[in-house]
């Protein structure tokens, strides 16, 4: 970012990716957006955990894996599967 006033710094965006955290900082955020999506669907549809590992057709302990926002560690069909078991679509794409 250019700017003629001497104050004012690159932006945040900036920041990360000159000190090679974008990549990290930005996996980070999506995951917990996931996280958030996947929570809140659950929560409108007045899921139990219980129920929702039930219909992904997996543990109780993945789906806590799945919905803690700190763990980046999640399988792409994992996170498919809780799109479907909420009815929704997972759209992945690249920029």
């Amino acid at each position: 970012m250019t700017t003629d006033n001497p104050h004012i710094g690159s932006s945040f965006q900036g920041f990360l990716e000159d000190e090679g955290l974008a990549a990290d900082a930005n996996a980070h955020a999506v995951k917990r957006v996931l996280a958030w999506q996947i929570a809140e669907a659950m929560k409108e549809q007045g899921l139990t955990k219980v129920e929702m590992a039930r219909r992904m057709s997996t543990s109780r302990a993945q789906l806590d894996r799945l919905l803690d926002p700190d763990n980046e560690k999640v399988q792409l069909d994992t996170v498919q599967r809780a799109a479907a078991a909420v009815g929704r679509r997972l759209h992945v794409g690249l920029a």
